[in-house]
């Protein structure tokens, strides 16, 4: 299968539903979608499911996401018709034996994210040989030079970032043209939507993730990796 990024970029720069539509066809092997249906996660799935309303669609939920977030996957993907969408947990005894009081957050956030998500997401990943990623490089940090088709080390799968040079007003546009229906906490200050002990809302003007892990030196949950390196703090 063909493996030339730096031509796959190159090929669809600009193009996200086109760079979608090539990934799920089958060229680079068997994908999934990764979404938290967030703040901006209306977009892809919205593309996804005008190209393949049944490719699967991977949540993780954590068992500490918002209620907010839970009724609006539910109604989002019903909205959509997505007929794939599996709801993945963290491991029950994975949890009694390292968080059975549900206070790992306050102390080892790190730790908490990878119960809680890495390893629930990487045993979800399972016999995919590529995923799609809803990130963008306007949410800063780590993900400031973000390409749209990079290796996911050190699986080696495919990761796709198909709105990767999006704007957060291109963004918006894109959700009012086709009148989807946003996250109810994007109305309240929370561009970027996490675990409900760890995500508070943004004043105007700060990085749309500044509260993800607020007062702390952490940005990022652990899932995505560089060179590497698992990406789960602020860049520089």
């Amino acid at each position: 299968m063909p493996r030339d990024l730096g031509r796959l970029n190159a090929t669809y720069a600009d193009d996200a539903e086109g760079a979608l539509r090539f990934a799920l066809s089958g060229a680079l092997g068997r994908f999934a979608m990764v979404s938290s249906f967030g703040a901006d996660s209306a977009v892809l799935l919205h593309m996804l499911a005008r190209i393949d309303p049944a490719t699967p669609v991977l949540f993780i939920d954590t068992l500490m996401l918002f209620p907010e977030t839970l009724t609006y996957q539910r109604d989002l993907a019903a909205h959509l018709g997505l007929t794939a969408v599996r709801v993945i947990t963290p491991a029950r005894n994975e949890m009694f034996a390292q968080d059975p009081d549900g206070i790992l957050h306050r102390a080892e956030t790190d730790q908490c994210c990878a119960l809680r998500k890495i390893r629930p997401f990487e045993r979800a990943l399972d016999g995919f040989d590529g995923w799609v990623s809803g990130r963008k490089r306007f949410q800063g940090g780590a993900r400031g030079s973000l390409p749209m088709f990079e290796t996911d080390d050190p699986s080696g799968r495919i990761k796709l970032n198909p709105l990767t040079d999006w704007s957060a007003a291109r963004i918006a546009a894109y959700l009012d043209h086709n009148a989807l229906p946003r996250h109810p906490l994007v109305a309240r200050g929370y561009p970027s939507i996490g675990c409900a002990p760890c995500t508070g809302p943004v004043a105007p003007g700060e990085d749309p993730r500044a509260g993800r892990w607020r007062g702390q030196d952490k940005t990022e949950c652990g899932i995505h990796v560089v060179d590497g390196r698992v990406i789960r703090r602020r860049a520089g």
